[in-house]
């Protein structure tokens, strides 16, 4: 009998990164708000390697500023919002949508409000959000630990950026699984 993949895994050519929020007045108020920026750059680069689309969205850009660096380079066109749902920026969703791209994968700030509140949208367009723990973060630890009860709860998959790198590869055959295996070494 042939081996049979789980559909429940992560594939790259399913997949698509959606980077929430990571602006310049809010990265500073969250505990570890330069290593969420790191782990959102080490995946937008191995999404890159893999032929992962990726975008970004800011929350009302005039009050809480722009992306920060190097993450205002990478996505010099992202999606402003007042909404807190990202899931109201259509541009890369609606690209996605024709490319068959229903697996989300959602890296940003605040657990408990931008980042749930998409999550909880793509669901109920029959998307399936996948949040990497140590690529989402909030103010207080309360409000991220409850978000990430209820999102899984609701049916969201809660995994690691390190696992969803490995999925993507599937195998260590890739001609990527080195460049990608540095990446992830450099955490």
């Amino acid at each position: 009998m042939p081996h049979v993949r789980s559909p429940l895994r992560l594939h790259a050519e399913r997949s698509a990164v959606l980077v929430i929020d990571l602006q310049q007045k809010l990265v500073p108020v969250i505990p570890g708000g330069d290593q969420l920026v790191a782990i959102a750059e080490r995946l937008r680069q191995a999404s890159q390697l893999l032929g992962v689309p990726n975008a970004a969205t800011v929350q009302y850009p005039k009050g809480l500023g722009g992306l920060v660096s190097p993450l205002a380079e990478r996505f010099p066109n992202a999606e402003e919002k007042l909404d807190f749902s990202s899931a109201v920026c259509r541009g890369a969703l609606a690209q996605w949508a024709t490319e068959g791209r229903d697996q989300i994968v959602l890296v940003g700030i605040e657990t408990h409000v931008c980042v749930q509140q998409t999550a909880l949208d793509l669901l109920a367009e029959g998307l399936r959000p996948v949040i990497p723990v140590d690529a989402v973060g909030a103010r207080r630890e309360l409000d991220h630990d409850i978000a990430l009860q209820r999102m899984r709860d609701c049916g969201v998959i809660l995994t690691t950026t390190e696992s969803i790198l490995f999925e993507w590869l599937s195998t260590a055959d890739r001609p990527e699984f080195k460049a990608v295996s540095q990446l992830v070494k450099s955490s």
